[in-house]
C-alpha cells in the first residue's frame, strides 16, 4: 500500500476522532488537532514519519486562509481600518520585540540575539487566532477586529524582517548573502540588490495587475461554461500561482496570497471564490495545526522541562501585558482588551519559518532555535485553553459584578410593575411601549457595553445576571406582575423561565422565543405567554408584500390575520405532542397542508368574485400614502 495511502489515513482517522471530543469538552477544534498531532507523532505513537514534506503542504493552508482573508477586506475597509493595522498593530509589534529583547538580554544573550528573538516572538498565529475567535462568536465584533488589524501588520512586517534579521548577524554583509541564498526558493537571490528591490515590486504590480484586469475576464470566460469543478480549479490556480510567484522572488506566499485576496475582494466573484475554496482553507488548515502538534519536540520537554515552561509562560505573560496596556492606551474598556491580550500571547506559525531563517544566517544557534521552536509550538496549543480560562474568569466577574453598579442607588425607580431581562433590540421594544403607557419598569442586563450605550441615551439600565433569584428579587419581582424575558440566550431563557416560575409562583412570564420549537420548551418549563422573535415581523412584511402584490389594504390584513389565528391554533394542538419527533413531524405535516386548504378557503370566500386580480395600483398607492403619514407623525 502506498506510504501516501497510509498517512492520510493516518491524519484523517486522528482528526475524526479528535476534533469532535475537543470540541464536546469546550475545548475547540485547534486544541483538536494538536492533540492529535501529538499523539500521532514521533514522540507518542509515531504512525507517521517524516514531517518536513506534510508541513510544506500543510502551510498552504496558512496561505489560503490569507487569501480569503483578502477578499473579506475591501480597501475602503482595510482604509477604514488603519488606525487598528498600523496604530494598534506596529505598537504591538514594536513594543513586544523591545519587551522580549529586553527579557532575553537580562537572561545573557547578546543585545543582537536578543533583538532577533524579539522579533521573531513578536508574531502571533494568524490560523489559531481567526479560528478560536471564530468559534468562540467573536471575529465580527470590535475584538476581532482589533485582532484582525494587530494580525495583518505583523503579517506585513515578516517581508522587512527578511532583510533586517540577516543584518543582527556578528558578520551581517556575509550572513545577508548566505541567508538571501537559503530563503525559500528564490531565483533573484544573486542579483544586486537594486534589481531585488525591482523584481520585487514587479511581482507585486503583476499581482495587483493581473488581478484587476486579467482575472475578471478569466473568470467571465470560466464562469460561462458553467462548469462550477472548473471554476474552483481556477480559484486554486490563482492562489498557487501568486503563491510561486512571492516565492520566486523571495516574498511571503501567504502574504501574495492576502494581497491577491484584497485586489479582488471588490469583484463580482468574490463570494464564489470564497464558497469553492472554504473547504480546502478548513482541511489544510486541520493538517498544518496536526504538523505542529507532530512537531512538538517532546524530547527536549522532557530534558528541559523547567526551562521550557518558563520560557513558554514568559512569552505568554509579556504578550498578554504589553497587548492588554495597548488596547487600553487606544481606549478599549477592561473586558475586550484582555479578550484582544488573551487571543494573541502566543508565538506564530510565521515564526518557524523566522527561527531556521534566523539559524541559516547565522544570528542564533541551532540549540535555542529548538528550543524556542518548541516554545512557539506549546504556546500556540495552549491558546484555546488560554481563551478558555478568560471566558471562565470573565464569567466569575460577571457574577460578583451586581455589587458594583454604576449608579449608586440601585433599583431606585420604586417598585416596579414589570422586569424586564433582557434590553436589547427586542426588549427595547417591550420596554418603550410599556413606558410610554405609564408602567413602571426596571431593566436587567449582563451586557456591559450595552449598557453603557444604552445610558448614554437616557435609558436606566442595570447590571447583573437575570438568572441569579437574588437579583430579580431585589429588582422588585416579588411585587412586580410581569416578567418579560428578552435575553439573546436560548438555554438562559428556559432557565430564567424555570427559575422565576419557582421563585415567583404569581409572575406572569412573558418570554421571547427563537423558534416554535423554543416556544414550546419555554411554555414547558414556566412561561405563560411566548412569542417567537421574528413571526409578527415576518407576517407584517408579507403583508406590505400582499399589498405591493395588487391587494387592498383591508383584504391583505385580513389575510395576515387569518394566517396568524390558524397558525396560533396549529401551535396550540401540537403542543402536546411536541418531543415525540415523529408523531409531531407527522402532526406536523397534516397541520400544515390543512392550514393551507383553509387559508384558500377562506381567501376565497373573501372575494366579491371569481374574476382574476389585475395588478391593483391604487393598493401602492395606499401604501405610500401610509408610509409618510407615519413619516409625518
Amino acid at each position: 500500500m502506498s506510504a501516501i495511502l497510509i498517512q492520510a489515513l493516518v491524519y484523517l482517522a486522528a482528526s475524526v476522532v479528535s476534533v469532535p471530543v475537543a470540541k464536546r469538552l469546550g475545548l475547540g477544534s485547534v486544541l483538536g488537532y494538536l492533540i492529535a498531532g501529538a499523539v500521532i507523532g514521533p514522540w507518542a505513537l509515531n504512525l507517521v514519519g517524516d514531517q518536513k514534506d506534510v508541513m510544506s503542504f500543510a502551510e498552504f493552508g496558512v496561505v489560503i486562509l490569507l487569501f480569503l482573508i483578502g477578499l473579506e477586506v475591501r480597501p475602503a475597509l482595510l482604509w477604514s481600518m488603519r488606525g487598528a493595522i498600523f496604530g494598534l498593530g506596529g505598537a504591538q509589534v514594536a513594543a513586544t520585540a523591545v519587551t522580549v529583547a529586553g527579557a532575553s538580554m537580562a537572561l545573557g544573550l547578546d543585545w543582537r540575539q536578543a533583538l532577533a528573538v524579539g522579533l521573531v516572538l513578536a508574531m502571533s498565529s494568524t490560523a489559531i487566532v481567526l479560528q478560536t475567535l471564530d468559534e468562540k462568536g467573536l471575529r465580527s465584533g470590535p475584538v476581532g477586529r482589533a485582532a484582525f488589524g494587530v494580525l495583518l501588520l505583523q503579517d506585513l512586517s515578516v517581508i522587512p524582517l527578511f532583510a533586517l534579521l540577516p543584518l543582527l548577524s556578528a558578520d551581517g554583509g556575509a550572513a545577508h548573502a548566505s541567508a538571501s541564498a537559503a530563503q525559500s526558493h528564490s531565483l533573484i537571490a544573486a542579483l544586486p540588490a537594486w534589481l531585488q528591490t525591482v523584481a520585487v515590486l514587479g511581482a507585486v504590480a503583476v499581482v495587483v495587475g493581473g488581478g484587476r484586469y486579467l482575472v475578471r475576464p478569466v473568470f467571465r470566460f470560466i464562469a460561462a461554461a458553467r462548469l462550477r469543478e472548473i471554476f474552483t480549479a481556477s480559484a486554486l490556480l490563482l492562489v498557487v500561482a501568486v503563491a510561486v510567484l512571492m516565492e520566486l522572488v523571495g516574498l511571503s506566499p501567504a502574504l501574495g496570497a492576502f494581497l491577491a485576496g484584497v485586489v479582488l475582494a471588490e469583484s463580482e466573484f468574490r463570494r464564489e471564490l470564497e464558497t469553492d475554496i472554504e473547504p480546502f482553507r478548513g482541511l489544510l488548515l486541520g493538517l498544518f495545526f496536526i504538523t505542529v502538534g507532530a512537531g512538538i519536540d517532546f524530547g527536549l520537554v522532557a530534558h528541559r522541562p523547567l526551562q521550557l515552561v518558563g520560557v513558554v509562560l514568559g512569552l505568554m505573560t509579556l504578550k498578554f501585558l504589553v497587548m492588554f496596556g495597548l488596547a487600553r492606551l487606544a481606549g478599549a474598556s477592561s473586558r475586550p482588551a484582555a479578550a484582544v491580550a488573551t487571543a494573541l500571547a502566543q508565538g506564530g506559525e510565521f515564526a518557524f519559518v523566522l527561527l531556521t531563517f534566523t539559524v541559516g544566517a547565522g544570528v542564533i544557534g541551532a540549540e535555542l532555535a529548538a528550543l524556542l521552536t518548541a516554545a512557539v509550538a506549546l504556546s500556540m496549543a495552549l491558546t484555546p485553553l488560554a481563551m478558555l480560562a478568560y471566558e471562565r474568569i470573565a464569567t466569575a466577574l460577571d457574577a460578583a459584578m451586581p455589587s458594583v453598579e454604576p449608579e449608586d442607588t440601585p433599583f431606585d425607580e420604586g417598585p416596579p410593575d414589570v422586569v424586564i431581562a433582557g434590553f436589547g433590540r427586542f426588549g427595547q421594544v417591550v420596554g418603550r411601549l410599556l413606558t410610554a403607557n405609564g408602567f413602571q419598569t426596571v431593566v436587567l442586563d449582563s451586557d456591559i457595553e450595552q449598557i453603557d450605550l444604552l445610558r448614554r441615551f437616557g435609558r436606566p439600565v442595570h447590571y447583573g445576571d437575570a438568572t441569579r433569584i437574588d437579583l430579580l428579587r431585589s429588582a422588585g419581582a416579588e411585587t412586580a406582575k410581569l416578567l418579560v424575558i428578552a435575553l439573546d440566550d436560548r438555554e438562559k431563557t428556559v432557565e430564567l423561565a424555570e427559575k422565576a416560575r419557582e421563585a415567583f409562583p404569581h409572575l406572569k412570564i412573558l418570554a421571547r422565543a427563537w423558534d416554535r420549537r423554543h416556544a414550546y420548551d419555554l411554555l414547558r418549563n414556566g412561561a405563560d405567554v411566548v412569542e417567537r422573535e421574528t413571526f409578527e415581523g415576518a407576517l407584517f412584511l408579507g403583508q406590505k408584500a400582499l399589498k405591493l402584490m395588487g391587494f387592498r389594504s383591508h383584504r391583505a390584513h385580513r389575510a395576515a390575520n387569518l394566517f396568524r389565528r390558524h397558525d396560533r391554533r396549529t401551535f396550540a394542538e401540537l403542543a402536546p405532542i411536541w418531543g415525540q419527533e415523529e408523531n409531531y413531524i407527522l402532526a406536523s405535516r397534516d397541520a400544515a397542508q390543512t392550514m393551507d386548504r383553509l387559508l384558500q378557503a377562506d381567501l376565497q370566500r373573501m372575494r366579491p368574485d371569481t374574476v382574476d386580480d389585475a395588478w391593483d395600483t391604487s393598493s401602492l398607492d395606499d401604501e405610500l400614502r401610509e408610509q409618510a403619514e407615519i413619516e409625518r407623525v
